[in-house]
């Protein structure tokens, strides 16, 4: 493995006061104008960028991705105004590519397929010819005027939230395999000429024939079909879903004959973002001894950073609140490049506490482990492989991003799944016990004890929660979920720490428990492959089905679902 890649964005959020943060990409529409306080911004930027590439290239990392081409190319098919923008991010960004130059970083830029502005979506229209016309001009005179720039990192299966404004916005433009690999063939070429490298991320979230790139065998290899050459690398994240645990190492990186490299996530969303640790050292080695057996591997990359719609804002490398975020991503680098083990990390990390006794934060680190584990998750369920339309189900239910469901839906959803519901009840207790245990060697090693205490309250609301799903209701519990739930926000009020959103609701589920089994049954899926009800029902009429659904009654989907990210309506598609 040559490449060790790791994201920039942090630097760009120093001075974001959005409470509510979307980290999938730098925040250019919260760039002032072009101007002195524009000037300024980035002054403050390169400083912090300066600080991040030092200490990041000390540890052995030697990349560095930014976003994006869109804010960063010229062309004669933007409105004069967006070029005019443009032309100072260049500049400015100039600068912050000179200081990753210094500290050995090379330079990666991601790009969406496509992003748009309202004068080149007319332009373009629904013709892909005309886009792919146009992305090959923009990847040329990015590659032609960013010498400093080593590739491009191509995102096709997700695009910008609902939530993003700005001068551009992304949307899914290729739909098919075969559209994807007609882009690949036509814009390789372009990267061969500048020996420059092209990277295609195949995380999608289940939208059109393409969404199940991830997995799917045969969607993969049509997408790859005839695609040989040096300046190629297939993206992969580590499972078949998004950034969870409970995952096997994706297939792809052993039935494809590409160079490929491996995503990780050091700052775990679906896991607290770094406000309390969620070691992932186990887990990484464990894919690095399997990754042994895999051919044409590249290197790693680590989102240190990047990813989740949550108000939690610590910022990695450049303040010592980080610190769990740097954990993970000192032992991905550690371990991906150095071979190391878990025990040798937990001694440098025991090491450069000044903590010299490396045996108790193993043991920390194994509890932490545990707990993550067994209370955030709810192991039987989160085992079990199930697959819904062309994605696998996350194997975090109830906890996503900042958000704890305790509902009925949800229970009756895990009531369904989960059989030893005595054992789940014993693990979540056994775990909230040993948050105390992290708690005593924190205070002993010099470590942020209020991060434990934090993951102690919260921890605490989902182990209430589990047993809200598992044993009979009544409304003395429900009761104890709403008197915690009040306490917990009094304890984190909204302008201290930012804080988990516990999202209740008692009220019945009106379709029966049998009736549920039944449709979850016909919708849901065990094995990767699709079924002929697949074929005919989930794949092609359900959406259709859906559409109807949303038009009749409009508030059956939850806001979150509705408004957040991409809307739930992508996955029907």
């Amino acid at each position: 493995m040559k490449i060790f890649l790791i994201d920039g964005i942090g630097p760009f959020f120093r001075q974001y006061t959005k409470r509510q943060i979307n980290w999938s990409k730098i925040p250019f529409n919260a760039f002032p104008p072009p101007g002195e306080e524009l000037d300024r911004y980035f002054d403050a930027v390169v400083e912090d960028v300066r600080l991040f590439a030092e200490r990041v290239s000390s540890l052995g990392y030697n990349s560095i991705t930014f976003d994006d081409v869109a804010h960063l190319t010229p062309d004669t098919w933007l409105e004069p105004d967006i070029n005019q923008c443009i032309e100072h991010y260049i500049k400015h960004f100039q600068r912050i590519f000179d200081v990753c130059t210094t500290f050995g970083l090379d330079i990666y830029l991601t790009m969406d397929i496509m992003s748009l502005t309202p004068a080149l979506k007319e332009r373009i229209g629904s013709s892909t010819d005309k886009a792919l016309h146009y992305l090959k001009k923009i990847v040329d005179t990015t590659l032609r005027i960013h010498p400093d720039v080593k590739g491009v990192i191509m995102r096709i299966g997700e695009c910008d939230g609902k939530d993003v404004k700005g001068i551009f916005r992304s949307e899914l433009l290729l739909k098919t395999p075969k559209q994807v690999n007609r882009m690949l063939t036509s814009l390789l070429p372009i990267f061969e000429q500048y020996d420059r490298t092209l990277i295609l991320r195949t995380w999608t979230v289940g939208a059109y024939p393409v969404g199940d790139f991830i997995w799917h065998r045969d969607t993969c290899s049509n997408i790859l079909h005839n695609i040989d050459s040096d300046n190629f690398i297939l993206s992969l994240k580590y499972g078949e879903t998004d950034f969870f645990r409970y995952l096997p190492l994706n297939s792809h990186f052993f039935r494809t004959d590409v160079r490929k490299i491996i995503e990780f996530q050091a700052r775990r969303e679906y896991e607290g973002c770094g406000e309390y640790p969620s070691f992932i050292g186990w887990d990484l080695y464990s894919y690095y001894q399997q990754l042994k057996g895999a051919e044409n591997m590249a290197g790693i990359s680590v989102w240190c950073q990047t990813g989740g719609w949550v108000p939690f804002r610590r910022l990695t490398y450049l303040e010592k609140e980080g610190i769990w975020n740097e954990l993970n991503s000192y032992a991905c680098i550690k371990i991906f490049k150095e071979g190391q083990s878990v025990e040798e990390i937990a001694h440098d990390f025991s090491y450069r506490l000044g903590y010299g006794q490396p045996d108790k934060i193993i043991e920390f680190l194994k509890i932490n482990d545990e707990v993550i584990k067994t209370l955030l998750y709810i192991q039987p369920f989160a085992e079990q492989k199930l697959f819904f339309r062309r994605v696998r189900i996350p194997p975090l239910l109830s906890v996503y991003w900042n958000n704890i469901f305790i509902n009925h839906s949800v229970r009756k959803v895990l009531l369904a799944h989960v059989d030893d519901k005595e054992r789940c009840l014993q693990q979540g207790e056994e775990a909230l016990k040993k948050i105390e245990r992290m708690k005593e060697i924190a205070s002993d090693a010099g470590l942020p004890v209020d991060d434990i205490q934090y993951m102690h309250d919260t921890f605490a609301i989902l182990q209430l929660a589990r047993e809200y799903y598992f044993l009979p209701f009544d409304e003395t519990r429900k009761l104890k979920i709403k008197r915690a739930k009040k306490e917990y926000k009094k304890r984190y009020p909204k302008n201290s720490r930012p804080r988990y959103r516990i999202k209740t609701n008692f009220e019945p589920m009106r379709l029966k428990s049998r009736h549920l089994k039944w449709l979850m049954n016909i919708l849901l899926r065990k094995k990767r492959g699709y079924r002929v009800i697949d074929r005919l029902l989930t794949l092609h009429l359900l959406g259709f089905i859906y559409k109807l659904l949303v038009r009749a009654r409009p508030n059956m989907i939850p806001q979150f679902a509705r408004k957040h990210a991409m809307g739930i309506e992508t996955i029907f598609k």
